[in-house]
């Protein structure tokens, strides 16, 4: 059984950025893979994943809720749109929720849920660049196999 001071090492950001980073409906939606990163960068649009300002680390035991945000970003252009940023990263965020059907891969925590902390905001950047962000919470508990 698992230490909950293996909660100390669940990294729920690099969990999320290497499942969306993976998924073939989120490279097809972005345009092409390389497109998800923890960086705010070219070729747009451009989803970074990150940690979220949120969540509940309950009594840090067994199951914690940290919050991961995900942020698309368009071309300073403002292409694309932003009903298709929005409904890029709505697609991103559903597909995060799917990690909870892989498999728990050793060494990490294993993910039971993935939901919205709040709402889609629109959040452009001071140049104007646009940007939508989403929060999500993701539900984890250490993985057994894991010493």
């Amino acid at each position: 059984m698992a230490s909950a001071y293996a909660l100390a090492d669940a990294d729920e950001v690099a969990a999320l950025l290497a499942w969306l980073a993976q998924h073939p409906r989120v490279t097809e939606i972005l345009g092409g893979p390389g497109r998800v990163s923890g960086e705010r960068e070219a070729p747009w649009p451009h989803l970074r994943v990150a940690a979220g300002p949120g969540g509940d680390l309950g009594n840090l035991t067994w199951r914690t809720e940290p919050e991961v945000s995900l942020e698309l970003y368009g071309d300073l252009s403002g292409w694309p749109g932003p009903a298709e940023l929005a409904r890029i990263l709505k697609v991103c965020a559903v597909a995060a929720t799917e990690v909870v059907d892989a498999p728990p891969r050793p060494g990490y925590s294993v993910i039971t849920g993935v939901r919205p902390s709040g709402v889609l905001l629109e959040s452009p950047l001071e140049t104007g660049q646009p940007r939508w962000v989403m929060g999500l919470l993701v539900a984890q508990h250490p993985n057994p196999e894991t010493p």
